[in-house]
């Protein structure tokens, strides 16, 4: 496949929640294309950046509709129950947030990745595999973590091992939620020094769900800027900060510079039009 031709076509993608007090519009008319290449999705908390790489593997709770969501030529709205098992953390891949809410605190790390590799492989191939991996997102003493369980490892190695968990399958999208927001910063830089090697590598696309404008300015290659459930402005990463929006102005404004200290960091002022869908 060429590197620009689209895995990921998205248009209106909506989804929805019913709630005690009415209709909840988590989502309203994303649409974007997406190629083998680093795409951001940025926003506050309740932007709907979550809900949107959710939707797309179909893991969210609320409704989803959309105009069109394929992945290649796979409509992923018409999938059923054994359709997803075949997309699912085998062609599309999701790294949540926190690893110790995602891992299974009964189960080793070994077992886990084992587990995710087994189709299709012999129990020796997939453990051989397993460490393989352990080894490709850069930790030191694959054996050791492979025979670990959860509760032992740090936040650090323990995101390692779910970027690992989500690779077994060797899938072409990688969905990454807010994957570093746990992490401090000399780790932090390990884990997207990892992600940046796996998508070159490997050719594959990348979603990197966050809300840090700085550092996806410069690990990313595109933004998608959320606020209120809809994408109010689409960049190029390195042209972030022309930025126009007032919401995409007023994120940068508010983000610290250690170069240039303020006496008094900006304050988001925000227009509940910025939420509406434009018809």
């Amino acid at each position: 496949m060429a590197m620009n031709e689209p895995i990921l076509d998205v248009a209106g993608l909506n989804v929805r929640f019913d709630t005690p007090k009415g209709e909840f519009h988590a989502v309203k008319d994303v649409s974007f294309r997406m190629c083998r290449e680093k795409l951001a999705i940025v926003g506050e908390s309740g932007s709907g950046k979550t809900q949107t790489g959710r939707a797309i593997l179909g893991l969210t709770q609320g409704r989803v509709s959309a105009e069109r969501l394929r992945f290649h030529d796979i409509d992923l709205l018409g999938l059923d129950a054994g359709g997803w098992r075949g997309i699912r953390g085998r062609r599309i891949s999701m790294v949540m947030q926190d690893p110790k809410y995602s891992l299974n605190p009964v189960m080793s790390i070994g077992d886990q990745l084992v587990e995710a590799g087994r189709h299709g492989r012999s129990p020796e191939k997939a453990r051989g595999m397993a460490l393989d991996m352990l080894a490709a997102v850069k930790i030191r003493d694959p054996l050791r973590v492979f025979r670990a369980w959860p509760h032992e490892l740090s936040g650090g190695m323990g995101q390692r091992a779910m970027i690992a968990m989500m690779l077994m399958a060797e899938p072409e999208l990688l969905i990454a939620d807010e994957p570093t927001s746990a992490l401090d910063v000399t780790v932090r830089l390990q884990v997207l020094a990892i992600l940046d090697d796996l998508v070159k590598t490997r050719d594959m696309g990348l979603i990197f769900i966050s809300h840090d404008l700085n550092l996806v300015r410069t690990f990313c290659d595109r933004v998608l800027i959320m606020y209120g459930g809809r994408v109010v402005e689409e960049r190029a990463a390195r042209d972030l900060q022309s930025a126009t929006h007032p919401y995409t102005r007023g994120l940068l404004a508010c983000a610290p510079e250690i170069d240039r200290p303020v006496p008094r960091l900006a304050t988001l002022q925000r227009d509940s039009a910025w939420a509406e869908v434009t018809p």
